[in-house]
């Protein structure tokens, strides 16, 4: 996860199209972490939840544990995306740019396939929000970028069929669940659970959280 992960988004496919299947258990480096978050969450109460309350309470602590899983991925593949992108300007032969990103994919797929495969189909896409948010591209957009829109293509007709869109973007002023996985991320930043990273676009924190509110209060 620390290494030269430069094109994640093609690594995502990877264990798509290998049919990954839904699997959230974590790695052994981050059951304390998650730890830590599960005694956060237990709270002391007389109140008696509804099922209702209780489903939305587990279906939240289960997006929390995804997001802490695939932050860090997308956080690295920002930083590494600006290196890579700083290599291929030294390079003035598209021939020579294609053997440098053949050469960087063949070495990320023998180191980070393994890693990548451990993820669930949802994390992939909750990745793949992640990944707009701190780079400011779609995966499907980088894949072209650095590949060809050909590939971008096939990669995405490849991936729905795993239910996952390399085109879906991250919009918490829209989308409740990137709401609340903003909400996650800040909370994680206050409390250094996790390294923080601003978002490629600024997010006004104060305006969203009043949006949802009004929102949720119709």
């Amino acid at each position: 996860m620390r290494g030269l992960k430069l094109i994640i988004p093609l690594l995502l496919i990877c264990f798509s199209v290998q049919g990954q299947q839904e699997n959230d258990s974590l790695k052994k480096e981050d059951d304390d972490i998650w730890q830590e978050i599960l005694l956060d969450e237990v709270l002391i109460t007389n109140e008696k939840l509804t099922p209702e309350q209780l489903e939305a309470q587990k279906q939240f602590l289960l997006l929390k544990r995804r997001v802490y899983r695939t932050y860090p991925y997308a956080k690295t593949a920002s930083e590494k995306l600006e290196e890579l992108n700083r290599s291929l300007a030294k390079l003035k032969s598209k021939k020579d740019r294609k053997k440098f990103l053949k050469i960087t994919e063949e070495y990320m797929e023998n180191q980070f396939e393994a890693r990548l495969k451990k993820l669930s189909r949802k994390e992939g896409q909750i990745l793949v929000k992640l990944i707009h948010r701190q780079t400011g591209r779609t995966t499907y957009d980088l894949v072209k970028d650095l590949k060809s829109g050909w590939n971008a293509y096939w990669l995405n007709k490849t991936a729905s069929l795993f239910n996952i869109s390399l085109k879906v973007e991250y919009n918490p002023y829209e989308v409740y669940e990137d709401f609340l996985i903003e909400d996650i991320l800040l909370e994680a930043f206050e409390n250094r659970f996790l390294p923080e990273q601003p978002p490629k676009n600024k997010i006004d924190y104060v305006k969203l959280k009043n949006i949802w509110k009004a929102t949720l209060k119709d």
